[in-house]
């Protein structure tokens, strides 16, 4: 049990496109990066949102047999970096599932500790990260998992290991 709390755009119970397999799509609430042509722009406000508590979270991904995991999106999921540890870490080490996230900043901001130095310990629990602010200019839907071309589909854990990015490969 936890006593953190996000403050969420909402939640997609069977997402099939925020990731491979069924997951758990959580939209977080509030992003400075305001990427024009951005997927979700209501979710960019900070002043928005469902305060939720994480065992909510944890309940739904407990309910749901079919699950592959969680993907963390937004609004910019880094931005709440402290609230989301938990729910990564349970997801990853005690339900067995993966964690997806989308992130507006950069794989190596994120490891400098950008926006803060929770977005760092964050990635400990991250298996995929899609990261780079989505750019209009250079958008294609024939990318997979990602919206414009200069986003990068990276293996958090092998990248960590190595201590450079990695290229998930599915």
């Amino acid at each position: 049990m936890t006593d953190k709390f996000v403050n969420l755009f909402g939640i997609a119970d069977d997402s099939i496109v925020d990731g491979p397999g069924v997951r758990l799509a959580i939209f977080t609430q509030g992003c400075a990066h305001n990427c024009e042509g951005c997927h979700n722009p209501q979710a960019q406000a900070f002043d928005g949102g469902i305060l939720t508590c994480i065992d909510e979270i944890l309940d739904k991904v407990r309910a749901n047999p079919l699950l592959a995991g969680i993907t963390l999106t937004g609004g910019e999921p880094f931005e709440q970096a402290e609230g989301l540890l938990d729910l990564a870490r349970v997801v990853r080490e005690e339900c067995g599932l993966t964690v997806w996230a989308y992130s507006g900043y950069l794989f190596e901001q994120l490891l400098e500790g950008i926006p803060s130095a929770h977005a760092r310990k964050l990635l400990q629990h991250i298996d995929v990260l899609v990261d780079g602010p989505f750019i209009e200019q250079k958008r294609s839907l024939d990318l997979r998992w990602r919206g414009s071309a200069n986003q990068r589909v990276i293996d958090v854990q092998a990248s960590i290991k190595v201590g450079q990015v990695v290229l998930w490969q599915q």
